[in-house]
């Protein structure tokens, strides 16, 4: 059978991309019958139907969104496979060792870790990689979170939640950067902040937390659910009720707020990163894991061993 060749794949994956045959090929340069026909001769070496046809565009079928997504990660990897010998070449012609890295790097991280854990990673991975360009999208950690923008070749590298129950699907490759344990975030000089109402977030962590939430009395049902920890963190701020809390969302936590720590049996969560194992074994993603493993995860103010605000 003939391979898909580049070309295919970039129709493919602007077809899905734009919604539709005429805009993805407005997008590549191409005509409308041009980007049919080479999505006709793609489904025929592949032996499916790629994408439902109708009046208001183009959507890919089970078998097109599979057929899309490793379109994406092969194109992708074609663009590493130039950045990197182009590197190669430099250095060999007498460049800067750092030269080798280089080129754009697609992470996808949830919301506290791309406000508290990508920062010093990036600004070391800057220091010794000048020449990478890292591309930053916030993604929700709830369903395929950030683990399915890698499957789907949006993102090189993941930062995602890991765990027995949130276990990395069996195409991608992770590694766990930081174990984190969970507080008792309240308004600071609440007579009684076992009183308040529970605010919480969709993202607010795994099965496993929920299973330790229940097993505990004095922990109320969520009453009020927030978009984001930056939401909740706000609302127990202003005195509205009282949340718990990863270390990663407390980074930064203001000084209206108290810390507890909830003792040795407090529940944690895994932070790490995932991506798969092609790009596990290139430069750039190589480059990003030692920066974030060497990078000094420190909490400041949102960690429960501040002695100030820890009970």
């Amino acid at each position: 059978m003939p391979d898909a060749g580049p070309r295919e794949l970039r129709v493919l994956v602007a077809v899905e991309q734009e919604g539709g045959f005429s805009a993805a090929a407005q997008s590549l340069g191409m005509t409308q019958s041009a980007v049919s026909h080479s999505v006709r001769g793609t489904e025929r070496k592949l032996g499916a139907v790629l994408f439902e046809r109708g009046r208001h565009g183009a959507r890919p079928t089970a078998a097109g969104a599979r057929a899309v997504a490793h379109a994406r990660r092969v194109l992708r990897l074609l663009e590493v496979m130039a950045a990197e010998v182009r590197g190669a070449a430099g250095a060999a012609a007498g460049g800067a060792p750092g030269d080798t890295v280089a080129g754009a790097l697609r992470i996808a991280a949830f919301r506290s870790a791309a406000l508290h854990l990508l920062p010093p990673a990036l600004e070391r991975l800057a220091r010794r990689h000048p020449a990478v360009v890292p591309e930053v999208r916030i993604v929700r950690e709830v369903g395929r979170g950030t683990a399915g923008e890698v499957l789907d070749g949006r993102a090189d590298i993941g930062i995602a939640t890991i765990g027995t129950t949130s276990p990395v699907p069996p195409e991608l490759v992770a590694g766990v950067l930081v174990e984190e344990g969970y507080a008792l975030v309240h308004p600071a000089g609440h007579p009684a902040p076992r009183t308040l109402p529970l605010v919480d977030w969709a993202e607010n962590c795994t099965s496993y937390t929920r299973e330790w939430w229940a097993r505990q009395e004095w922990l109320p049902a969520a009453t009020v659910q927030a978009e984001d920890d930056g939401a909740v963190l706000s609302m127990v701020s202003s005195g509205f009720g009282m949340a718990v809390m990863p270390q990663l969302s407390l980074c930064g936590a203001p000084h209206t707020v108290e810390i507890t720590d909830l003792g040795a049996e407090r529940p944690t969560r895994s932070v790490g990163y995932v991506t798969t194992p092609e790009l596990a074994s290139t430069a750039v993603v190589r480059a990003l894991i030692r920066a974030l493993r060497d990078a000094s995860y420190a909490p400041g103010r949102g960690s429960v061993s501040d002695s100030r605000k820890s009970k």
